[in-house]
């Protein structure tokens, strides 16, 4: 598989716009494990290597163990590995990332409005919206990611 468009070559500004929002996202009060968090799970749903790739990385740069990462994907049945913080973000980027199927329940809201604030909510659907389009231009253009061999 080879890329197909250099994204952020073929539109800087665009890519300097999504840049904003992910600039607004990393200092809105969320904090960052919960936004990476929220941006692995929802790569994670769209199949997204490039994002995966990062996402996963700046995670256990941030001190998460490899356990966890690793568990993300099937965090409902991981134990005790996810606070319940953790559960009600991920609850909450699922849902909004399937959200053609899912309508946001009113049961996710209830979850997500127990453990955040209504800006920490709007913040955190900024930054689910933002991976969701992230991940549609690296899939859609062919990312690979950055550990990914080269020939």
């Amino acid at each position: 598989m080879s890329e197909r468009i250099d994204f952020n070559a073929t539109s800087p500004a665009g890519m300097k716009a999504l840049g904003g929002v992910y600039g607004y996202v990393a200092q809105c009060g969320v904090p960052m494990s919960i936004i990476e968090l929220i941006f692995l799970r929802v790569s994670q749903i769209n199949g997204c290597a490039y994002c995966i790739d990062m996402h996963t990385k700046a995670l256990h740069k941030e001190g998460m163990p490899w356990d966890k990462i690793v568990l993300t994907q099937v965090w409902r049945e991981a134990g005790n590995w996810f606070s319940s913080n953790e559960q009600a973000a991920l609850a909450w980027a699922e849902s909004l990332t399937l959200i053609a199927q899912t309508n946001a329940p009113d049961e996710v809201y209830a979850l997500v409005q127990k453990e955040f604030s209504e800006k920490a909510i709007t913040d955190m659907t900024i930054a689910i919206g933002l991976m969701n389009a992230y991940n549609r231009l690296a899939i859609s253009h062919r990312k690979l990611p950055d550990s990914a061999p080269r020939n």
